[in-house]
């Protein structure tokens, strides 16, 4: 017997768009930058969405930074923006975001990767996160890593999980 399946006439609502996309990457996303990026533009492309570029800096890795990158002023005049704008991934990203047509801004936050992350998302009112990870083995599959775990748990919107190319 054939089933009738009824339409719904559904009211699209702003808060079924995306609008922001927060991609953020961190001191293990070089080699997985190029993923990162497709899968967000897969994303950003036809929903016209901004994507904020994140990278978070624990102290530790921001003092390092500062000192890799020779900022001309003293570290108290420099904004974590401006130093996640001079990293090597994220200018790759920034690069592949100008290639599509992608409207996006630069952030940095320094803390813990993690509630950092989640923090962000908030801030910038993010509709959507990326976070990038790496290939685990059978048994680790079962526990994504801590970082991204705790922002899949805790970010007050859906997150997208980009593992690393795989070849």
């Amino acid at each position: 017997m054939p089933r009738t399946v009824k339409s719904l006439d559904v009211e699209r609502t702003d808060e079924m768009a995306i609008e922001t996309i927060l991609l953020a990457v961190g001191p293990g996303d070089a080699d997985r930058a190029r993923r990162l990026a497709e899968e967000t533009v897969d994303v950003a492309g036809p929903t016209g969405a901004t994507v904020v570029l994140l990278h978070v800096f624990t102290r530790e890795e921001y003092d390092e930074t500062l000192a890799t990158l020779e900022f001309d002023t003293s570290a108290s005049d420099v904004s974590p923006d401006e130093v996640a704008t001079r990293h090597r991934t994220v200018r790759s990203l920034e690069t592949a975001m100008d290639d599509a047509g992608i409207d996006f801004e630069v952030r940095g936050n320094v803390g813990e990767h993690g509630p950092g992350i989640v923090e962000a998302a908030e801030d910038v009112a993010a509709d959507l996160v990326v976070v990038g990870g790496r290939r685990r083995s059978p048994a680790g599959k079962a526990v994504f890593g801590s970082t991204a775990q705790e922002v899949m748990l805790e970010a007050p919107c859906p997150v997208m999980f980009v593992r690393a190319d795989t070849k």
